[in-house]
């Protein structure tokens, strides 16, 4: 492969979430490009598995949508240094008032390669034990529970369209045989 070379990283915008940087970057032809990067610490998420096999899922809205979506239960790292397993026990706990002693990793996705840095370890949770959701201030969320069967349907009439959920029902399927 030929070479990149980063020669100018500029931060353009500084957010609660995530930063956004303009790059200047010398490319295989000898000319120079301007890139966006978004930068993001990291997320993780949880395929959570009631007893009767249900699937948890949180019903919340989404501004960037403007409207609402049925979701994995999932969450940014509190820093980039926190262990993805943790946070997804955290959120499930926080969202769901679910909680667990483990999680087995199930699959690791780059939500937006082109220009985002965003990786979301997406964990499998069993053995549920019911709980109270700690909800942030500005979190409306409505947790609800669905079949495999009804989820995959969910997904291929376009209802779910979001990659983390997607991802993690979908491997989750294969990976048991549900």
């Amino acid at each position: 492969m030929e070479e990149f070379k980063r020669i100018k990283r500029e931060l353009v915008a500084k957010g609660a979430i995530i930063d956004y940087y303009q790059d200047t970057m010398q490319i295989p032809n000898g000319n120079v490009a301007k890139w966006d990067l978004i930068d993001h610490k990291g997320a993780a998420a949880v395929v959570a598995v009631r007893e009767d096999g249900k699937l948890l899922m949180v019903r919340q809205y989404r501004n960037a949508l403007d409207r609402e979506t049925v979701e994995l239960p999932a969450g940014g790292l509190n820093g980039r240094e926190e262990p993805t397993a943790i946070a997804a026990l955290r959120e499930l706990e926080e969202e769901t008032g679910y909680t667990c002693d483990k999680v087995e990793l199930l699959s690791s996705i780059y939500t937006t390669v082109a220009f985002c840095n965003e990786k979301i370890d997406i964990y499998l949770a069993k053995d549920l034990r019911p709980g109270v959701q700690h909800l942030d201030e500005d979190e409306f969320i409505n947790v609800e529970a669905y079949s495999v069967a009804e989820l995959k349907q969910m997904i291929y009439d376009c209802k779910i369209q979001d990659a983390k959920t997607i991802c993690g029902i979908m491997t989750y399927a294969s990976k048991y045989g549900v």
